[in-house]
């Protein structure tokens, strides 16, 4: 098939309606019949402002998140149409992709 890799990028203390945006685009994922997603946490970014952001030992506020879907053409419309409603200032990758599932 084809698609889409949408890559979002935020920090573990950013919110949206109260939850952590990582966590929030997870549960949107869901919520939109998409496939999957995936959040990752990394050790050390730096952000658009030129700001490093980085997991402490005592403090992961700052952490580095990312969520990667994998999504049709329609799909990502459907995800970006909910993003820009909602009003969300989120840097992301969209990358065009082949993608399916191997085996049984």
């Amino acid at each position: 098939m084809n698609g889409f890799q949408i890559t979002f990028f935020t920090q573990q203390n950013r919110r949206v309606h109260g939850r952590p945006v990582g966590e929030w685009l997870i549960g949107l994922t869901k919520e939109l019949g998409l496939h999957g997603a995936t959040l990752q946490t990394a050790a050390e970014g730096v952000g658009r402002s030129g700001k490093v952001h980085s997991a402490h030992f005592f403090e992961l506020s700052d952490q580095p998140i990312e969520v990667v879907t994998i999504v049709t053409s329609l799909e990502a419309d459907r995800l970006f149409e909910r993003l820009s409603a909602e009003k969300l200032n989120i840097f992301y990758v969209r990358i065009p992709v082949d993608f399916g599932v191997l085996g049984e």
